[in-house]
């Protein structure tokens, strides 16, 4: 659990950010986790803030070709679509997540949260807050001694924030924001074909 004064992994999510994607997976390198998710080769490459906005430019938030960025912190290495969801889509998630533990967190304005918990291709655990939680998958109640103490409780509205710190407090998540110079890798996500029901 994050004590009151530090700061906590996923803190640059609790501002005004209007739609993300955020996939982890345990263990794997950012190129590896990229190519479980399907990233077009031909557009990966380490690349700063300023070359990727070049790059991509108008496309930067384009919701059938996310554009992806990479990073680790700790033991998971993290992806962020900026205008996609191909995270929350349970191929990809049972992809990533083969041999390890995958995390998958979406927010959009309406505002909602979106989580989903794999092990070893298997959903384990998959909630969102748009109405009173009921977690589903193969183990629903997986993570409720973390839940529970953040207010996560099935058939209740979820407080604000309470998803990020369920990523937190059970997984010790984190995301560091790329310095303006530095790189990352980063690319394009291919289209899902025949996309299963995401969220608008």
């Amino acid at each position: 659990m994050t004590s009151t004064g530090v700061r906590r992994g996923l803190d640059h999510f609790r501002a005004d950010i209007p739609l993300y994607q955020l996939t982890f997976a345990k263990g794997l390198s950012p190129t590896d986790l990229l190519a479980r998710m399907g990233i077009d080769p031909d557009t990966l490459a380490l690349r700063d803030a300023a070359e990727l906005a070049d790059e991509f430019g108008d496309t930067l938030l384009d919701e059938d070709e996310p554009v992806v960025t990479t990073g680790t912190d700790g033991a998971w290495s993290w992806a962020w679509e900026q205008g996609g969801s191909h995270g929350l889509d349970e191929r990809i998630l049972r992809a990533v997540s083969q041999g390890t533990d995958a995390v998958a967190l979406y927010h959009n304005e309406r505002p909602m949260h979106w989580f989903k918990y794999a092990v070893d291709g298997e959903i384990v655990v998959d909630f969102h807050t748009l109405e009173p939680i009921r977690p589903t998958g193969q183990d629903p109640q997986r993570l409720d001694e973390f839940m529970r103490p953040l207010g996560l409780v099935p058939g209740q509205s979820a407080p604000l924030h309470s998803v990020l710190a369920l990523a937190e407090s059970a997984f010790g998540l984190r995301v560091t924001p790329a310095g303006d110079d530095e790189k990352r890798w980063s690319g394009s996500l291919l289209p899902l074909p025949e996309q299963e029901e995401q969220p608008d």
